[in-house]
């Protein structure tokens, strides 16, 4: 499989269609290594942990100088500002942050001592461009089972409410697989689908972060963001992470990246480093 194949927004009735266990598993970490016994605690409760340093100002202000290359690139090429997915595959820069050994951190006390990273996607709002990411579950555009999966989010820029930053429904996690209406791009929503009267399902909170630091949110947390009204760019990259125990389908196993521990081969094969 291509690397470009992962580009576009997963077919969801091809996703749909295979076996998945989807239910949230509460982490059983006695001694965890990075994270405290509370933070576990609170991650167990509302499914959103943050935030957490992750970068010093001076190196998320390096990382920030090389994504504005790429933006421009990708800019220049005709595509817009939420077109870098499975950028770890392509990008040296979006690899290094996946394998950066304090993000695993956080996450491997979450997930255990074998853990995968499969997935990275920069989430830029470009000043006023009036875009929102209506309220979803990342499991249901994910072929993985069991439900185990768990994104970092990257703050590439301050994030807050005035330019979008996320906003999660905390408790939303225990509810399973939530119904939800397929929407379009005409509707101003960055992806394509949306979930109605989230309030059912959690208590509503805003994650401002800033630039250099992460969230860590479970794969059926409800969560999205609002347009970008302010002058300030917003951008975000999404980090996706699973214990190695986790099946894919669909050939979504060869974007995998063992992080931590070990992973059968035949089951995660091992995505190489890009050379640029």
């Amino acid at each position: 499989m291509n690397k470009n194949d992962f580009d576009t927004i997963p077919d969801r009735e091809a996703i749909g269609s295979q076996p998945r266990v989807i239910d949230f598993f509460p982490t059983d970490n006695d001694s965890p290594q990075t994270l405290s016994s509370e933070q576990i605690a609170k991650w167990n409760a509302n499914g959103y942990l943050g935030p957490l340093e992750a970068y010093t100002a001076d190196a998320i202000a390096s990382i920030r100088s090389h994504f504005d290359s790429l933006l421009a690139e990708t800019l220049a090429a005709g595509r817009d500002s939420y077109s870098i997915s499975s950028a770890h595959l392509k990008h040296t820069l979006a690899w290094d942050i996946l394998t950066n050994e304090r993000i695993v951190a956080y996450v491997s006390d979450l997930l255990g001592e074998n853990v995968i990273g499969w997935g990275s996607h920069f989430f830029c709002k470009m000043p006023g461009d009036g875009k929102r990411v209506d309220w979803h579950q990342d499991c249901s555009y994910w072929p993985l089972t069991p439900s185990k999966a768990v994104t970092a989010w990257l703050a590439i820029d301050d994030a807050d409410a005035e330019n979008g930053c996320m906003e999660v429904f905390t408790g939303s996690h225990k509810h399973g697989l939530i119904d939800f209406a397929v929407s379009d791009s005409s509707t101003g929503n960055v992806l394509n689908q949306t979930v109605d009267h989230p309030e059912r399902y959690g208590t509503a909170s805003l994650t401002p972060l800033r630039a250099g630091q992460i969230s860590l949110h479970s794969d059926l947390l409800l969560h999205g963001s609002s347009p970008n009204r302010s002058d300030r760019r917003r951008c975000g990259l999404t980090l996706r992470y699973c214990p190695a125990d986790v099946h894919a389908y669909l050939g979504w196993n060869q974007k995998g990246v063992v992080v931590r521990g070990t992973a059968l081969p035949s089951k995660w094969p091992g995505a190489k480093r890009p050379s640029h």
